[in-house]
């Protein structure tokens, strides 16, 4: 062994020094870590388990399926235990209170004095004691900072136990904020884009494979090697509050899409290519959530008690493997197929053939270990949803609570021990290696010590393989002025602005109002919202405010608050907001507890739901009736549907044009005769509104969705069923049905309408 020889450079103040090898990768390698170099055969290695020799997974000559099996080999359950934890959401810097809190030396970040990528206290001792090395990022202060933090934590890593890399991820981080103001020569924190629903209203697979290219290496720079993402489900149930996070409710876009996804992100080509199409620009897909999530009874969503089960009423549960069999598992590029998958939360009621049980789908050992694995041949990692085994805590609303759907009455251990026995690779949301190890001795007890050692590094060598492919064995860091340069930068912001502008769907268009001319003068009223809560639960204030950017909007016509004055009128409204289906209320009068998930904006009494609940719960003291027939529920903004007929009525006929924000399929036909034009939007930048408005760019977004007609056809539409809905006509007696938008020459017809509408 020799490094004081070596070719080494101090490229940032972290002490990291590179080491080039002829025809092969640069090593880079942390001086606290006490990693040394060993040179062999007239090559350079990192001696990560730091005895001066070359071990076959310090070797990367070899395959990254040969690597890990050496690796695995040599690790202790201990270890092997902590690799299978997936860590609970980490700010940088930590948050000073609240879900994510975490502190520095015992004292708060604002207390500490600490640099914002330091390691807090909290992820110093899950990399020590528990072993972890998957870390889940949510915010960061910067990309520099983003940087500076990843080679804080691979240096810590690298200089713990036999040196294996964090790998960190993030959920989808790529939302266009609204307020801002692109300017083609100037870049931003990070590349915009639509939401995952807007890509799916381009009908475009490339765009939405160019989105992952761009991503993939923000995300790299970022020090991301895995993206939580896409979520692929179909949303067959419209009342899902998810709906925006999918590619729509259409198998067959939801497939293409999710395959030209997937392909972006993992795809390095070139000379950033390593083997196979993985490189140094490849982040893991973990695609979710298997085997669909778009059903739940009612639209309630499995993050809460409340809305646990899954429902097939159609039995259409084998369309909603389409997106993963079809698209995320046959893959165009060399990677073949999505790294990871995530099963979601959900009871899949009724669909395990074999044993019959009704627990959460990554629980469900048919689920997994017979179909995912069995059947389609996957044999990639396998990650629960986070908090899955979990506690129950709080009302059945509560998102902080855990989430062990039907296997309340396990301990942890054992829930993590079942885990393991159906298929499961990894825990997400758990920083604590005690129950996996409790999981291990019961399945010493049950099949003997050399089975459990046999199963624990079957999972290792999975998660392992995601990390050599990657080189991240090779070289962790980043030069934190170039993440900060390329995270961004001007070419990738124009890429995403121009999804954006692809995205919009035009629904209305009456006498061919729009384009309106630039310069001409706007009336847009202010926004009230009453108070209220997040889906975290926590409390949101009143506000009454403009609902855009003025300064963005003046760009392009003049802006007066007298409607008298005004050309025009212009509301910005979102999808009816009405909660999670459940009301602790209703509980405390006597009530089951259930309540209507609402579609449209004015009070909605469900007089058409079903009389008897599909699903129910079999645990504690829970109703097993969930039915809310003839409840009522009052949307949070109910306040848009007046702004715009106020807004009407204030023009004294001029036109009005609506501007929507969906989240999910809406009922406009309490206002929509009303207007005049309406532009539907999946959160995009409000220039890119005013471009469309002022005719600088031509709608030619698709609806990725339905628009229902009313409520009564939500109610009776089955939750498990695609393009089951009697669909909206409006004024101009166009139906806003799956695949319609228009341009300035009418309803769009082209290839996209010919390959993906229904009959």
């Amino acid at each position: 062994m020799r490094n004081h020889t070596l070719d080494t450079i101090n490229k940032t103040e972290e002490t990291v020094r590179y080491v080039q090898n002829p025809g092969g990768p640069t090593l880079g390698y942390s001086e606290e870590s006490g990693v040394g170099i060993i040179e062999q055969d007239g090559l350079f290695f990192k001696d990560l388990s730091r005895d001066g020799k070359l071990d076959n997974y310090e070797d990367w000559r070899l395959t990254p399926e040969e690597r890990a099996k050496d690796l695995a080999s040599k690790m202790t359950v201990e270890q092997i235990a902590g690799l299978m934890l997936y860590s609970r959401h980490q700010s940088i810097p930590a948050l000073s209170s609240g879900w994510f809190a975490g502190t520095y030396g015992g004292k708060t970040y604002e207390e500490s004095g600490a640099k914002p990528w330091e390691l807090t206290d909290e992820q110093i001792a899950f990399l020590t004691k528990d072993h972890v090395r998957h870390v889940l990022v949510t915010t960061v202060e910067s990309p520099e900072v983003a940087a500076r933090w990843n080679n804080k934590i691979q240096a810590f890593a690298e200089g713990t136990g036999l040196g294996i890399p964090a790998n960190n991820s993030s959920d989808p981080r790529h939302a266009s904020d609204s307020s801002s103001e692109f300017n083609a020569g100037a870049g931003g924190h990070i590349s915009m884009w639509p939401e995952t629903l807007g890509l799916a209203a381009t009908f475009d697979p490339e765009i939405t494979k160019k989105f992952g290219m761009i991503a993939s290496r923000e995300y790299r720079a970022l020090g991301l090697a895995t993206a939580l993402s896409p979520q692929i489900d179909i949303a067959t149930e419209p009342r899902w509050f998810r709906f925006n996070g999918t590619f729509g409710e259409d198998s067959k876009l939801a497939a293409d899409m999710a395959r030209a996804y997937v392909d972006g992100f993992q795809t390095s080509e070139g000379e950033r290519e390593i083997a196979d199409g993985w490189g140094y620009d490849s982040v893991n897909a973990m695609v979710k959530h298997w085997p669909g999530g778009g059903s739940g009874e009612a639209g309630r969503d499995a993050h809460y008690s409340c809305g646990k089960y899954a429902v097939y009423p159609g039995n259409n549960f084998d369309e909603h493997l389409v997106p993963f069999t079809e698209g995320a598992f046959k893959l165009d590029g060399k990677t073949g197929k999505a790294s990871a998958v995530m099963p979601y939360y959900t009871i899949s009621l009724g669909q395990d053939t074999v044993n019959g049980e009704n627990v959460g789908n990554s629980y469900n050992s048919y689920l997994i270990r017979d179909l995912l694995r069995g059947k389609y041949g996957y044999d990639g990692v396998v990650c629960t949803d986070w908090m899955i085994t979990a506690d129950v805590s709080g009302p059945k609303d509560s998102f902080l609570s855990g989430k062990p759907w039907g296997v309340e009455d396990l301990t942890v251990g054992e829930r993590h021990y079942k885990l393991q026995m159906a298929g499961v690779d990894q825990f997400g949301g758990n920083n604590e290696i005690e129950p996996v190890l409790e999981a291990y001795k019961i399945g010493v007890r049950e099949h003997g010590e050399a089975y459990m050692r046999e199963r624990f590094e079957q999972s290792a060598v999975r998660l392992l393989k995601n990390m050599f492919r990657l080189g991240l064995f090779e070289n962790p860091y980043l030069d934190p002025q170039e993440s900060a340069t390329l995270v961004g930068n001007p070419e990738f912001m124009r890429e995403g602005y121009e999804a954006q502008l692809k995205s919009i769907v035009m629904l209305k268009n009456k006498n061919g109002v729009l384009p309106l001319r630039a310069k001409s003068k706007v009336y847009i009223p202010k926004r009230f919202l009453p108070p209220g809560k997040d889906w975290f639960g926590n409390p949101t204030p009143e506000s009454y405010d403009y609902p855009v950017n003025l300064e963005v909007v003046s760009k392009y016509f003049e802006v007066t608050d007298q409607p008298d004055e005004a050309e025009f009128g212009l509301v910005f409204i979102t999808s009816p907001k009405s909660g999670t289906g459940y009301s602790q209320e209703d509980e405390e009068r006597g009530g089951n507890g259930y309540v209507p998930i609402s579609l449209q904006y004015k009070p909605y009494t469900a007089e058409h739901a079903r009389e008897i609940s599909l699903a129910g719960d079999e645990h504690g003291n829970e109703p097993r009736n969930r039915s809310y027939k003839g409840k009522t529920v009052i949307p949070h903004n109910t306040t848009d549907l007046n702004m715009v007929l106020e807004t009407k009525e204030k023009m004294k006929g001029k036109p009005v044009i609506v501007s929507m924000l969906l989240c999910n399929p809406t009922v406009v036909s309490e206002f929509e005769a009303e207007v005049d034009a309406i532009l539907a939007n999946f959160g995009v930048q409000d220039q890119a509104m005013m471009e469309v408005l002022t005719g600088a760019a031509e709608p030619s977004g698709l609806l990725p969705m339905q628009m229902p007609a009313h409520m009564r056809t939500v109610e009776e539409q089955l939750e498990d069923v695609a393009h089951d809905m009697e669909c909206h006509v409006d004024s101009e007696k166009h139906v806003y049905d799956f695949a319609f938008g228009m341009n300035w020459g009418g309803v769009i017809e082209d290839e996209r309408t010919m390959k993906y509408r229904r009959s």
